[in-house]
């Protein structure tokens, strides 16, 4: 047995279990703090008023209707962010006490027959929508969308593309230049992410999540688990583009490791081995996230970052560097000797971390909504960027946005 092997072993024989507690947490009363410390724990509240556009159902309800298969994809947080708002003690009928304004439109949910969003529609939705709000009543206008946000949880954000080339080049929607994006992508440095955006959790059913709980007493006898695409002929068939490459740096280095459980076939006891495991990889794909990373969270499995420079969901708020192992692209080769070189106190001190329900919790949109989840946050992300600052409302007849920039695809009518 190498030296790596050994100390995994080691790891194996004494690491205990993390205990998978139910998906929930009760309420606890706090305050909206810039600060990382207690802001899992602050309740939005009083904090924030927030007024939702009654649009035509064209751009919700009817594509819902049309194609239900948008409830359960990663996309998902934009329709049930539209429900959640409907209900909340945030949202108020007086747009002229309002601090922010929400326009419902389901820009993923006009799908491919595979169940993709089509790029070349959501920013013509968008963009319809925008042009609805900002003719049926004035307070657009006022702010040419300052103090509007809007749900974008594409690949890459409000660029509307799955392939970052494509999304790079259509750039974000000029309509939206100004408003503030919930959205699931985040990278520092790049194109497709806006100055003062919310990265948020992808989606991913927390129903079906607490199905697959297994007994907490199971141990991890797992050491690295991964389940995914290693190379995505059909996109990349020269190969190398797909993940920048460093998936296909995993396969290629550690498919015959007997530390590594990985694999492209997906089990049905796919969440069932994530709980047996320590680690669990969360490598790029076109875009940097994937729900993986929930998944491992609320597995208790260590999540594995491999992704260059990503800005992870709601960051001021959960401690991701105490997790979490960060591993750069160019060190993939290396993998296994860096995870069995992390002390077995850091193993367990993360383990323990990722035990609190407080941290499961905001990564997940509950249905009903739960005190502390990914709604919550976001609402304390919105709370967190009031008092609107100077040059939010604009002078009488000022216009800061082009109607007529962008691509003379995204132009066309919807």
């Amino acid at each position: 047995m190498g030296p790596c092997a050994a100390a995994a072993a080691a790891v194996l024989l004494v690491a205990t279990c993390v205990v998978a507690a139910p998906l929930q947490q009760h309420h606890k009363p706090s305050r909206i703090s810039g600060d990382a410390v207690g802001v899992l724990d602050d309740d939005p509240v009083g904090k924030l008023k927030v007024f939702v556009y009654e649009m035509p159902r064209k751009y919700n309800k009817m594509l819902l209707d049309k194609d239900s298969r948008c409830l359960h994809h990663m996309f998902a947080a934009e329709i049930f962010m539209h429900q959640f708002l409907l209900s909340s003690a945030v949202r108020t009928l007086d747009p002229e006490e309002a601090d922010w304004f929400y326009t419902p439109v389901y820009t993923t949910c006009d799908l491919t027959p595979q169940g993709f969003p089509l790029p070349f529609r959501a920013p013509r939705i968008m963009r319809s929508a925008i042009r609805y709000v900002a003719t049926t009543w004035p307070f657009w206008n006022r702010t040419d969308g300052a103090d509007h946000f809007f749900l974008t949880p594409h690949d890459f954000g409000a660029c509307f593309h799955y392939q970052e080339e494509r999304a790079m080049e259509r750039g974000i929607l000029p309509l939206l230049r100004r408003a503030t994006l919930v959205q699931t992508f985040g990278q520092r440095n790049h194109v497709c992410l806006q100055d003062g955006s919310i990265t948020v959790p992808p989606y991913a059913d927390p129903h079906k999540m607490q199905a697959h709980l297994i007994s907490p007493g199971t141990p991890r006898s797992i050491f690295v688990y991964f389940r995914g695409l290693f190379y995505d002929m059909g996109n990349d068939p020269e190969g190398g583009y797909y993940a920048r490459g460093a998936r296909a740096s995993v396969w290629e280095n550690f498919k015959d490791n007997p530390l590594f459980d990985i694999s492209t076939e997906h089990p049905s006891t796919y969440y069932e081995d994530m709980q047996r495991a320590i680690f669990c990889l969360c490598p790029l794909g076109w875009a940097p996230w994937s729900p993986r990373l929930v998944e491992a969270v609320v597995f208790g499995c260590i999540p594995v970052i491999i992704a260059d420079d990503i800005v992870l969901p709601f960051a001021d708020a959960i401690p991701w560097e105490d997790i979490s192992v960060f591993v750069a692209e160019r060190d993939v080769p290396r993998l296994d000797s860096i995870l069995t070189s992390i002390p077995l106190a850091d193993i367990l001190r993360r383990q323990r971390l990722l035990a609190r329900d407080s941290v499961k919790q905001a990564l997940l949109f509950h249905q009903p909504a739960r005190p502390g989840d990914a709604f919550h946050q976001v609402l304390n992300g919105l709370a967190r960027k009031l008092p609107h600052g100077e040059g939010v409302f604009l002078q009488p007849g000022e216009k800061v946005l082009d109607w007529d920039a962008g691509l003379e695809s995204d132009l066309k009518p919807w």
